[in-house]
């Protein structure tokens, strides 16, 4: 990394292959590698784990269970058949040049028993899978800059892309819900669910280990009742949350009583809701766990269609509570701990005493990745792959005489669809006939093509975030705007002008992607965390702890326990140094400690570890090391640019470069402090449409219309930055620095006065010099008649 900016590029020593890649540039495409390495290692079999078996009965009453055991996706080669090969591995350039898919053949295995008698697996290859570019699927996977120059690819080539048809296509990030968070709400469509429903309510979006996501809502209504929604089958379902909250405990009414007004005993609205509540549920004959279980399974029995028909009423139950309520939580008593939570937090925000939160706000989102989208709908695909084996298998065996052999289990998974042309096309198109099963708000606009116009506009294509198709064709009167808390993490500079300003932005260059956090060390936090005063959640005594003056604690949507006020602030601060050294708990952990505030957010102690998290490095001043921070985390922070903004006992934490909320073309703009904000954003959109160098390999290239600048050039005048991502080696056209004087009325002069000729190339350039008395003068700019300390100024 350079401080200042050097003019040494310019020498044409571009054959040199540096011995490794480019930092900034390979961190283009990280987050998008590490979401595909993060399926191939871990989110695949967490797949298959979670996966619930395909359970049918025979016509001659024999059951059938049916489970994929194993999937795996190996690296491109060529096929076995094929002789007098020297090299079977196959390289994204042999793709691009024949306008084919880079794939690798995926293989499952298919457990299956009858009547609880194990068979021996089937084992069926379902197609070539696209793969990601620089993964650990790919061949360029750990390639040195000079290797891959050996495989016709661009010493800096930093992967993230696939190979479909020859082309090289993106899949978007885009910007979703935090997940495992509840949040408050004020949305008036919500009033037309239903009869009595308001417009307030308290949402979650629940994402489980394998990805799966859906999303539930407690909503209160005007009666002074909750229900809470989940979705079965794209269908909307309401259900009293006291109903909920029964069938997940066996606690007794007094008890759940207890537990919902603990820290509200003042409140005397609440708790003459809950007892109203609490009274209904007695009304209709319900009074314990089992007869509450048995009431739900009966009434959803119909539309869990896929279940089978020897599931009794309580099994059905817990399927529904299991696949559509809570759905990140494993434990049945995690999930009435956190019904609880979310109940307290609803009434505060109806009755006024807390602010409702935005979704919009960066503090409350995150990204969903391409490896992410890609195993939900590997998920997708192998559910409907079973579905498939057993519609085939009862064809087959139709009649009650026939019976379910290794052949005829062969025959049926042989005439079971592949899905490798399912995910062709979804590469291809970027349309998902799923995405409301899979938890997404559109179903089409998820790929792109990464479009090679020139450097900068390639760049920009991996790290840009969208907000969604969706707000894009919403009719609204609301400004989009960027609110205080994305500084550092979403650049106020480059977007697009037009229709998507504000929908297309860009994360900056200093902006992390957080991924999968190892077991161990999340485990370590709910340890540390009683060490430092915090009561497990299991150990509180609702009738003598004092709730009211302590804060919940919650762990990636799970309530582990209880911290006094007192200490919450030396508890965060001594996990902090923790998070920060990294040994004991990750260091991509996000402590969010939210106050007690009249009117303010609703107060408690949130922490965070999953994926897709935006993070940034920041400087911390009491342990004077590097510290990542968070989204949430950043706004109850008191962080300062230099250290002369620093107030003692007050700022805890320093940012590491002035230009540090920029992105990687933002911050290319040369003293963008001097020109007027649009200015800015219309340099980054203008730098995308220029022409300039593409690439170098052009023999390997098959696109049918490329541009090429046969006559490059590099700016004398120009930030570190442009050194920093090696800019030069593509280099763009020749620009150009136009300073007007205020109050002159000459700016309609100058904007006239720089054109582009034949003369101008023979002579260099031309520099106008503008003087007091509004006098023009034309200066010949040459190699010999001036130097650079001239040209410069100085």
């Amino acid at each position: 990394m350079k401080n200042l900016p050097v003019l040494t590029n310019l020498q044409p020593q571009f054959s040199k292959i540096p011995s490794k890649q480019n930092e900034i540039l390979a961190n283009l495409g990280t987050p998008h590698i590490d979401s595909f390495n993060y399926m191939l290692e871990e989110g695949i079999d967490d797949v298959i784990r979670r996966l619930d078996p395909m359970e049918f009965e025979l016509p001659n009453k024999n059951r059938v269970r049916l489970r994929i055991s194993h999937c795996s996706i190996a690296k491109p080669t060529v096929p076995l058949n094929q002789i007098n090969v020297k090299e079977k591995r196959i390289f994204p350039s042999e793709c691009r040049q024949k306008n084919e898919t880079y794939s690798g053949m995926c293989t499952i295995v298919v457990d299956w028993d009858v009547n609880g008698q194990p068979k021996p697996p089937i084992t069926k290859d379902i197609g070539h899978l696209p793969i990601m570019l620089r993964t650990k699927a790919c061949n360029l996977g750990g390639l040195s800059p000079r290797e891959l120059v050996e495989r016709m690819e661009h010493e800096d080539e930093w992967g993230g892309h696939f190979i479909v048809r020859g082309l090289e296509k993106l899949i978007r990030m885009i910007i979703m819900t935090r997940r495992n968070f509840p949040i408050a709400l004020n949305r008036n469509s919500w009033k037309e669910r239903g009869k009595e429903f308001s417009s307030t309510g308290v949402m979650i979006r629940c994402v489980k280990s394998d990805q799966t996501s859906t999303n539930n809502v407690l909503h209160y209504l005007v009666n002074g009742t909750a229900k809470l929604m989940f979705s079965i089958r794209k269908s909307l379902t309401f259900v009293p949350v006291v109903m909920l909250l029964k069938a997940l405990s066996p606690y007794t009414d007094n008890e759940i009583y207890k537990r919902l007004i603990s820290g509200f005993e003042d409140d005397q609205y609440y708790k003459h809701c809950i007892q109203n509540m609490l009274r209904e549920l007695q009304e209709e004959g319900i009074h314990n766990q089992g007869e509450c279980k048995n009431y739900i399974g009966n009434v959803f029995r119909q539309r869990l269609y896929n279940l089978p028909p020897w599931y009794t009423n309580e099994e059905t139950a817990d399927h529904l509570l299991k696949n559509c309520v809570l759905i990140h939580l494993d434990d049945d008593l995690d999930k009435f701990n956190l019904l609880v939570f979310m109940m307290q937090k609803l009434f505060t925000a109806a009755q006024g005493r807390c602010k409702p939160e935005g979704a919009d706000s960066v503090m409350m989102q995150e990204l969903l990745l391409g490896g992410h989208l890609y195993q939900k709908l590997l998920r997708e695909h192998m559910i409907s792959f079973l579905v498939g084996v057993k519609f085939n298998i009862l064809k087959l065996c139709s009649d009650a005489d026939a019976h379910l052999t290794q052949n005829e289990m062969l025959m049926a998974c042989k005439n079971t669809a592949n899905f490798d042309r399912s995910f062709s096309n979804f590469l291809a198109t970027g349309n998902m006939p799923k995405a409301s099963e899979m938890g997404l708000m559109q179903d089409s606009g998820l790929v792109i093509v990464a479009e090679n116009i020139n450097r900068m506009r390639y760049m920009s294509h991996f790290r840009a975030v969208h907000r969604g198709s969706f707000f894009v064709t919403m009719r609204t009167t609301e400004a989009r705007q960027l609110l205080p808390d994305a500084w550092g993490f979403i650049c106020p500079v480059h977007t697009p002008d037009g229709t998507p300003c504000g929908l297309l932005n860009h994360m900056t260059s200093d902006c992390l992607v957080s991924k999968s956090a190892e077991p161990k060390k999340v485990a370590n936090i709910e340890r540390c965390l009683i060490r430092f005063g915090m009561t497990p959640i299991n150990s509180v005594c609702f009738d003598s702890y004092n709730v009211q003056d302590s804060y919940s604690v919650m762990l990636e949507g799970r309530i582990i326990g209880h911290i006094p006020k007192n200490i919450a602030a030396v508890a965060v601060n001594k996990l902090r140094l923790l998070k920060i050294e990294g040994l004991e708990i990750p260091e991509a952990t996000e402590i969010a400690m939210v106050p007690s505030k009249e009117g303010g957010q609703y107060p408690g102690l949130y922490i965070f570890v999953g994926v897709a998290r935006m993070m940034r490095p920041v400087l911390n001043l009491y342990a004077k090391k590097i510290e990542l921070i968070g989204t949430f985390e950043q706004v109850y922070m008191d962080i300062c640019i230099t250290p002369e903004e620093a107030y003692p006992n007050v700022t805890t934490h320093m940012e590491l470069s002035k230009t540090s909320f920029l992105s990687n073309l933002a911050k290319l703009i040369p003293m963008p402090d001097c020109n007027q904000s649009p200015r800015n954003m219309y340099q980054c959109q203008m730098g995308k449409q220029t022409m300039g160098t593409p690439c170098h390999n052009w023999q390997q290239q098959c696109v049918s219309k490329f541009y090429r600048l046969q006559t490059p050039g590099t700016p004398l005048f120009r930030p570190v930055h442009h050194d920093n991502i090696d800019l030069d080696n593509y280099a763009m056209g020749t620009n150009a620095i136009v300073a007007v004087i205020s109050y002159t009325g000459e700016s309609k002069l100058w904007s006239q006065g720089i054109c582009s000729n034949y003369g101008l190339i023979s002579m260099s350039f031309i520099c106008f010099n503008y003087t007091a008395k509004q006098k023009l003068a034309m200066v010949c700019l040459t190699s010999k008649l001036m130097c650079l300390r001239q040209i410069l100024g100085h």
